[in-house]
């Protein structure tokens, strides 16, 4: 009898366990494992997740429009109202399996169905729903990290972005922000330089590369050195943007600047953004 009740407990505690009863813990994308503080939740078998999931991690843009939602990727677009099964998904009215929901402030919506719209894989295996996007692809090479880089007065740091949503995002800054082209400056450093007004330093480097751990592509931001005398900056751009390949320098906008800051503040919290070196002292 008591081998009976043992393997009657036994079966009990896994089947209390069992990928298909258990919640959701897991998230990765591009084999990175989503830190969130809103945990993702099952409803009828579907793993349901904030939307802001979807928008940082996805590269979905978001509008807001009389309490609709309008999520956007290159080409496809998807509207839809909270509390509500129904979706049109690029001019077409489609009914989702689980309606999306409002909790603790945050929209819910089902993980598999966004993703798989905007033309990534999920697959699902032992409560972990693995999601891969398409890289950036720059001269044929499929980026794999985006390498930021920047130096202090003892020692730098380097981090690695390994999102594709984060590396298409900073990048299409990069292209698409970019002002007017200029001269190269006369003076420009690693570091900031208080002995040199009218010269620049570099406030960081961006590395786009390769499966292989080959740069493709460089981008560096640099800014003008201060403070000084209003006059003596006179004509200067606060900051600029150096494509290293091609050497030709831009004039760069600080909106631009607090875009990818907040792109990468996002990769951070999300876990996609790590140190691999730090030398300061």
């Amino acid at each position: 009898m008591k081998k009976i009740i043992t393997g009657i407990v036994l079966t009990s505690m896994l089947w209390a366990a069992s990928p298909a009863d258990a919640a959701t813990t897991q998230i990765k994308i591009d084999d990175v494992v989503l830190k969130t503080d809103a945990a993702p939740e099952l409803k009828n078998n579907r793993t349901m997740v904030p939307l802001r999931v979807i928008s940082e991690n996805l590269g979905a843009q978001v509008q807001w429009s009389n309490s609709k939602i309008t999520l956007t990727l290159n080409k496809d677009t998807i509207t839809l109202n909270p509390d509500s099964k129904t979706v049109i998904k690029n001019g077409k009215t489609e009914q989702l399996e689980v309606k999306p929901y409002l909790k603790s402030d945050r929209i819910y919506l089902p993980i598999r169905f966004f993703a798989e719209t905007f033309g990534s894989q999920v697959d699902y295996k032992q409560g972990v729903v693995s999601i891969v996007t398409e890289p950036l692809l720059l001269e044929n090479e499929k980026v794999n990290t985006l390498r930021y880089e920047y130096h202090m007065t003892m020692g730098g740091i380097i981090q690695e972005i390994k999102g594709n949503a984060y590396n298409k995002a900073i990048y299409k800054i990069f292209q698409e922000q970019k002002g007017d082209k200029v001269d190269e400056p006369k003076e420009y450093y690693w570091h900031f330089n208080l002995d040199s007004p009218g010269s620049y330093y570099k406030l960081g480097q961006y590395d786009f590369m390769s499966i292989d751990n080959k740069s493709v592509e460089q981008f560096d931001i640099y800014t003008l050195n201060g403070p000084f005398p209003q006059e003596l900056l006179e004509g200067y751009s606060e900051y600029l943007l150096h494509n290293f390949d091609e050497n030709s320098w831009y004039i760069f906008s600080d909106s631009a600047v607090q875009a990818i800051q907040r792109l990468m503040n996002a990769a951070t919290t999300n876990g996609f953004n790590k140190i691999i070196s730090n030398t300061v002292v």
